[in-house]
């Protein structure tokens, strides 16, 4: 049966990690035993919109983790409407301020930080962005899950008419060319739909226009040549973080044209020709949509499975 909103209630730990910030940590589904010495993090990123608890997986993944893993959601200042004045060097800003705020205070447990849709783009600009003015240091991960990792470009393609697409192109652009990159674009662009303030700069890092198709986000397009490929997920292997990539089969959000098979093969290869670790459970998972939300039996089961088949792996890592 496909997810179903329902009225609930969720127990846990509020985390206060940096100032206006927060990250809420799933209380495990047993509580009966005590708490092991050494506890890992599943820190949960997720996309555009999303906010806590708003990917219907979060809490049974959180209650389907061994004893020893907890699953910790932070709030960034992207999280719910604030992605449209944000970006992704910001995201990982605060990430790794929840990443040193978890050592701190478990200098001993591994981290592993999983994405969903744009959160996916936040891992990818974590582990390959150069650090930032006042960034000292960037902390490392135990390892990083991809969940419906996309195109904005092309899923906005299919979303929006092509005169609106190009048109708001345009005006973005002009903002830019005006010093006004972080200026809102007007509701009479007609992106008013999307109930959010959405800045210039960030319009054009989720579009990505060509021919260079540089923007921020742009990290998951299909038409991107192999040299492209390795100029990113080529260079996941020198932060030797072990990736484990799992993309739906029945993603909404990806165009009909797109072979996502060929696809996630084509980024598998790409990390594994830089030196990098694909972990063996990594692929296109049949059933699944882009944040299984109208999965059918069995599809969640999967996705979590996987997922604890690679957290196994990382926590037996040397």
């Amino acid at each position: 049966m496909a997810w179903q909103y329902t009225p609930t209630a969720s127990s846990g730990i509020l985390h206060h990690y940096a100032p206006f910030l927060a990250a809420f940590e799933y209380a495990p589904f047993s509580e009966e035993s005590a708490a092991p010495p050494q506890l890992h993090t599943l820190l949960f990123v997720g996309g555009l919109n999303d906010g806590l608890a708003s990917t219907p997986y979060t809490k049974p993944l959180a209650h389907a983790l061994r004893p020893n893993w907890r699953l910790v959601q932070p709030i960034l200042s992207s999280s719910y409407s604030g992605w449209g004045t944000s970006s992704l060097d910001k995201d990982v800003l605060q990430i790794a301020e929840c990443i040193n705020y978890i050592l701190n205070i478990r200098p001993n447990g591994k981290i592993v930080l999983m994405g969903h849709s744009t959160g996916c783009q936040d891992i990818m600009q974590y582990l390959l962005s150069p650090l930032q003015k006042d960034e000292l240091a960037r902390p490392p991960l135990a390892g990083a899950i991809m969940q419906g990792g996309v195109s904005d470009r092309e899923a906005l393609g299919m979303m929006l008419p092509e005169e609106l697409c190009e048109s708001s192109i345009r005006l973005a652009q002009s903002y830019v060319a005006e010093g006004r990159e972080d200026d809102v674009l007007p509701a009479s662009s007609k992106l008013s739909m999307f109930r959010q303030p959405v800045s210039a700069k960030r319009w054009l890092a989720l579009m990505s226009p060509g021919p260079a198709h540089d923007g921020e986000d742009d990290f998951f397009s299909s038409d991107f040549t192999y040299e492209r490929l390795m100029k990113t997920f080529g260079r996941i292997g020198s932060t030797k973080t072990p990736i484990q990539i799992l993309f739906g089969a029945m993603d909404q959000f990806v165009p009909g044209f797109v072979n996502r098979e060929e696809m996630v093969g084509r980024w598998k290869k790409a990390i594994r020709d830089g030196g990098g670790i694909v972990d063996e459970d990594s692929g296109v998972v049949e059933g699944m949509d882009h944040s299984l939300s109208t999965a059918e039996d069995g599809v969640m089961e999967e996705m979590i499975g996987r997922v604890l088949r690679f957290l196994r792996r990382v926590e037996t890592r040397a």
